[in-house]
């Protein structure tokens, strides 16, 4: 948390509860899905591969795809197979694996459909994938999505400190619910879930005023259910029908 001031880290220590963090529901998702024997595939896994590289031990096989140069532990490259190529291209045999994942790439694909029939193509009859993307009704999502990408990876920099080169084009084409539905149901892939969950307000860390007033908004739309259309992330779980349905 360097650079967040120590009021801000206070009042995010006070009003969140780490568990419930996005981060962990989606953690929990692929849990509830994860068999001994799957093939894992996480999509967009990053120059490290963190996300999957947590599956170690639980699964038979892991595979990280990401177009970038992948800065790994040795660990990590001993236990998942790394593959340059993008969701639209992976390069993978047909139904080869069990379980697809991702964390905060659906935003970034420009041809979402294609992204999904490819998902569909790869996935095994009954397979899942399941993803974790920010929603476009939340403020900040509309704030990126309305601004020119051009500016993205200064402003990124400036409120979060992430690198210029780990801030990637925005799209957000698939970031609603109804968008979801509309796209998987064109591949052949069913919705089998889809949950609107909040966070920490996280572009206000910077400042402790501005943190602790849009928390009061993030604990409003927490609470009530008919605002849930305006919480920061959508977690998605798709299934690939079984052969023959």
């Amino acid at each position: 948390m360097a650079g967040i001031p120590e009021r801000t880290q206070r009042y995010r220590e006070r009003f969140f509860d780490e568990d419930d963090h996005p981060y962990r529901h989606f953690e929990r998702a692929i849990e509830a899905c994860l068999r001994p024997d799957d093939v894992v595939l996480e999509v967009g896994c990053g120059r490290k591969a963190e996300v999957v590289a947590k599956l170690r031990g639980k699964a038979a096989r892991l595979i990280g795809l990401d177009p970038v140069t992948f800065e790994l532990d040795e660990s990590v490259r001993e236990s998942v197979e790394l593959v340059n190529g993008d969701m639209e291209h992976t390069g993978l045999p047909s139904a080869c694996v069990d379980l697809v994942i991702s964390r905060a790439l659906m935003e970034h694909v420009e041809k979402p459909r294609p992204a999904l029939a490819e998902m569909h193509r790869i996935l095994k009859p009954g397979g899942r994938y399941v993803f974790l993307a920010p929603n476009l009704g939340d403020y900040g999502s509309i704030a990126a999505w309305l601004t020119p990408n051009k500016y993205h990876a200064d402003i990124v920099k400036k409120v979060e400190g992430r690198a210029l080169n780990d801030t990637f084009p925005t799209y957000f084409r698939c970031n609603t619910k109804g968008t979801i539905r509309k796209l998987s149901d064109s591949v052949g892939l069913e919705l089998e879930r889809c949950d609107y969950l909040g966070q920490y307000p996280a572009y206000f860390q910077f400042n402790s005023l501005l943190f602790l007033a849009a928390t009061g908004y993030e604990k409003l739309i927490s609470k009530v259910d008919a605002l849930r259309f305006l919480r920061g992330w959508l977690l998605v779980v798709l299934r690939k029908p079984e052969a023959g349905l």
